[in-house]
């Protein structure tokens, strides 16, 4: 058995044995010193430390950041970040483009785990960090209720081809209902969307993140679409797309991506109407394009637009409506252009794609009407366009971009032509066409391009070609005046009866 010392008698011990206090005190320090040199202590602030960042849950489709920002150098070297991919779904076809970055984006592609090892150096050392990326599938919500209060619809699923919410039956929107950029909101067969006159719509989208209404099954003519019957004057569509509807008839007859009723207004900004079994937006009498600028309408089988009178002037050159519509014209309802007395003029600007305007009634213009350089009028069968005697019609071209009214089709004796009954010193036709009138009797029993009838009716024409009219190119009757040098410095070609007549 091994007898234990007493500490302090072994102590006194080596103090009257000073020799050998001595020597155990070498001892001791020889052991302390080689202990040093085997077993060097690491100095944590010169420690060589990567730092993957925080392991993230993500969506499938969704752009994933990782920071190695956080590693760090006690020695405050350069560093170099090098990140690999060490584990991914069986089926995924990630890979990392640009691997050697301090930040790393990469995309998931399938459900699952992505671990992703990133390796530091600082030139003689290196070290490493992992960080697990786990991608889930989102799920769209049901909508298969009406919204009667405020309601926010929010961008839920990041991979734009999938839809943020479903819609399996009609539903209608009695409150505020705002929705954000990015949200897709996909409609089953039929199913129609209605904004009440107790509801309003805010939705607001960016370029980069548009607003999509969609069919479930992305097909023509799928789903019924957009009712708007709100009188707000906040209900704004801006970057919104509208796809796939017109699966049933919604007014007078007609099919379209959205209908605005009677007293209902919109601005529509940088938005599309698209892939419509119909047209992709149909204004009807008295409602209000608040705004209008820079839309597209394209593969709709009638016509990109159909608006009434009252909406023409509000439609921007940069919007497109020749885009593989059934019509590639804007389609135009309604009696009348302007009031009588109103003093401001309305303008038809046209289009940077030259779009014609098609009329589908007879008009009366009530006020000042002025066409720019380059429009085109299109008339259909058996129209006309009468001038009243407060109004005027100034449609001044250029020798480049010449002002045209004509029939659909280019057939002769289409339409019944222009007939004008104002004394106006501002009617004009310079540098324009008027060809294809004549189809009926415009005045008292005769057919004519263009008619001038009434008490000091009047126009000025120079440089204009009238031709393939019914009956006469020009028509002068009952105290109407004609410019004098009108015969000679404007071309008739195929006019049925003489260039002009006038009548004494």
């Amino acid at each position: 058995m091994r007898t234990s010392r007493n500490p302090v008698v072994s102590f006194s011990w080596y103090l009257v044995n000073p020799g050998r206090f001595v020597f155990f005190f070498l001892a001791l320090l020889t052991l302390v010193t080689s202990c040093k040199k085997d077993n060097p202590e690491i100095n944590p602030i010169d420690a060589l430390v990567a730092n993957a960042g925080p392991d993230q849950p993500v969506q499938v489709g969704q752009t994933v950041t990782l920071d190695g920002g956080a590693s760090k150098d006690g020695q405050r070297k350069p560093l170099t970040y090098q990140w690999a991919i060490t584990q991914k779904p069986a089926k995924s076809s990630v890979a990392l483009t640009v691997p050697n970055t301090v930040r790393l984006t990469f995309v998931p592609d399938e459900v699952g785990e992505y671990e992703l090892t990133l390796t530091v150096s600082n030139g003689e050392k290196a070290n490493t960090d992992k960080v697990l990326v786990t991608a889930s599938a989102a799920q769209p919500l049901t909508l298969n209720k009406d919204i009667t209060v405020k309601t926010v619809l929010e961008d839920r699923i990041v991979n734009p081809n999938l839809p943020d919410y479903i819609v399996p039956k009609s539903i209608a929107v009695s409150h505020e209902l705002t929705i954000n950029p990015g949200v897709v909101i996909a409609f089953e067969r039929d199913v129609t969307f209605t904004i009440t006159d107790r509801g309003f719509l805010i939705a607001k989208g960016t370029a980069d993140q548009k607003i999509r209404f969609v069919g479930v099954n992305q097909s023509k003519g799928y789903w019924a679409g957009i009712m708007l019957n709100s009188e707000s004057n906040v209900n704004l569509m801006e970057h919104v797309e509208v796809l796939h509807a017109g699966s049933r008839i919604m007014l007078d007859n007609k099919k379209a991506g959205m209908v605005m009723f009677k007293g209902s207004q919109m601005a529509i900004k940088n938005s599309l109407f698209g892939q419509h079994d119909g047209y992709g937006l149909f204004a009807s009498d008295e409602a209000v394009l608040r705004e209008f600028s820079a839309n597209t309408f394209s593969g709709n089988t009638d016509a990109g637009i159909l608006l009434s009178t009252e909406n023409v002037a509000k439609l921007d050159a940069a919007s497109v409506f020749t885009s593989g519509n059934g019509r590639n014209v804007v389609e135009i309802n309604g009696s009348y252009i302007g009031e009588t007395g109103q003093k401001d003029e309305i303008v038809w600007g046209g289009f940077a794609d030259k779009t014609p305007y098609r009329l589908l009634n007879d008009i009366a213009v009530r006020t000042g009407w002025k066409l720019s350089p380059g429009v085109t009028i299109e008339s259909s069968r058996d129209v006309v366009i009468i001038i009243n005697e407060s109004a005027y019609l100034n449609a001044v071209g250029t020798a480049d971009q010449k002002i045209r009214f004509t029939g659909i089709g280019g057939t002769t004796a289409y339409w019944t032509g222009i007939l004008c009954h104002s004394p106006s010193a501002k009617n004009q036709l310079e540098n324009a066409e008027i060809s294809n009138g004549g189809s009926n009797s415009i005045i008292a029993g005769k057919k004519a391009n263009l008619a001038l009838y009434g008490n000091q009716a009047s126009i000025t024409v120079k440089r204009t070609r009238i031709a393939g009219s019914g009956g006469y190119g020009i028509l002068v009757g009952f105290g109407g005046k004609l410019n004098e040098e009108a015969t000679s410095t404007n071309a008739f070609a195929n006019n049925a009866q003489d260039d002009v007549l006038i009548e004494e």
